[in-house]
């Protein structure tokens, strides 16, 4: 598994922006004052130069949401009971969840993924992906999460999503997560690859009191000192193993993936961009090839995106999850390509620019 996901990581090449003047000029010559559409123009110039130089396209386009159980559950970090997880994951093969509408609002495909949620395997289902590596991570609190080797495993299914998606010609991926209690990793992860503490970047999860949050900050200290020789090592593969989850392994290596095929992909919000910080630990390319859509309502949020060198898309106070921020994303990302090939320039329609 190591050198099949060191080989893939090897074959992640950065952009080349000596075409950017290129993208530009095509962009700047279009009947509008420059850069009046901000943030557009720049989807559409990062867009361009994923794609090598061709007119953006941006469909078709996929969110995947993966699901998996985390053992620091058992900590009290949640208000919600661990078999909400394997619930949800049914309300969205029904059709029921955020996710499901604005996955459709966005015409984006969606499909849902069991890295690692508790019980047993799920009735077939076409939108479910069945790849469970555990039944849920040990408790990051006590120890690590997962082994190196399920941590690999993880990853390597977040690589196997992007080319499943790349064989069907999936030009933009979304990433979403479910798993209760997974805002604890998350922030433990931010604390080990950012240099951030606990106390300030915790925040209430799905609905924690004040003396909760307390609570989860402490677990989230205590799980840093468990795993001192994983964080003080620096291998962000190991950091991953100790105090992450199958889902957030997994939505790594989706973002790995996506970069290796030269895919734009969505970075939902605080579960997603804690993959995204171990994507880019594991290889800063990945940065050529991501946007982070939105900024989570989630304290802390705001801190490990400046950290990483970002800017979020929106600022919608969304702290659901799922992948609705990159569903809502992703038509900005749509406009943003219909933006550099469909309107017309100061030459074609006849419009002096100016002077």
């Amino acid at each position: 598994m190591q050198a099949r996901f060191d080989a893939a990581v090897a074959a992640i090449c950065p952009v080349d922006r000596e075409l950017a003047a290129k993208g530009q000029a095509h962009i700047d010559s279009l009947t509008k004052p420059l850069g009046s559409l901000g943030k557009l123009e720049e989807l559409a110039l990062q867009l361009f130069l994923i794609q090598e130089g061709n007119a953006p396209q941006a469909d078709p386009m996929r969110i995947y949401t993966v699901a998996g159980d985390h053992g620091v559950n058992e900590e009290g970090v949640s208000v919600y009971p661990q078999e909400v997880t394997r619930q949800m994951i049914l309300n969205f093969l029904n059709g029921g969840a955020g996710i499901n509408v604005l996955a459709g609002t966005a015409g984006a495909q969606f499909y849902v993924v069991d890295a690692g949620a508790c019980g047993g395997t799920f009735d077939e289902h076409p939108l479910l992906i069945q790849a469970k590596v555990a039944p849920g991570t040990a408790n990051l609190a006590k120890g690590p999460a997962m082994t190196r080797e399920q941590c690999l495993q993880a990853l390597l299914l977040g690589i196997d999503l992007a080319d499943r998606a790349h064989a069907d010609g999936v030009k933009i991926l979304g990433t979403g997560d479910m798993g209760i209690s997974n805002t604890t990793p998350s922030t433990a992860l931010y604390c080990a690859y950012l240099g951030l503490e606990p106390e300030p970047i915790t925040g209430p999860g799905t609905g924690l009191d004040k003396n909760g949050v307390a609570n989860k900050a402490e677990v989230i200290r205590k799980g840093l000192a468990a795993n001192k020789d994983a964080v003080e090592s620096g291998d962000p593969l190991a950091i991953l193993a100790a105090l992450g989850g199958f889902e957030i392994a997994a939505l790594a290596g989706l973002i790995l993936g996506g970069a290796r095929n030269r895919q734009l992909v969505s970075v939902d919000g605080f579960i997603s961009t804690a993959a995204y910080a171990a994507a880019y630990a594991l290889c800063p390319t990945v940065k050529d090839y991501c946007v982070i859509s939105h900024a989570s309502a989630e304290p802390g949020h705001k801190a490990a995106v400046a950290k990483l060198g970002m800017t979020p898309l929106l600022d919608l106070g969304f702290r659901l999850g799922e992948g609705t921020g990159a569903a809502c994303a992703m038509y900005l990302v749509r406009s943003a390509a219909d933006m550099y090939n469909k309107m017309a320039s100061f030459a074609d329609a006849g419009v002096d620019e100016a002077e």
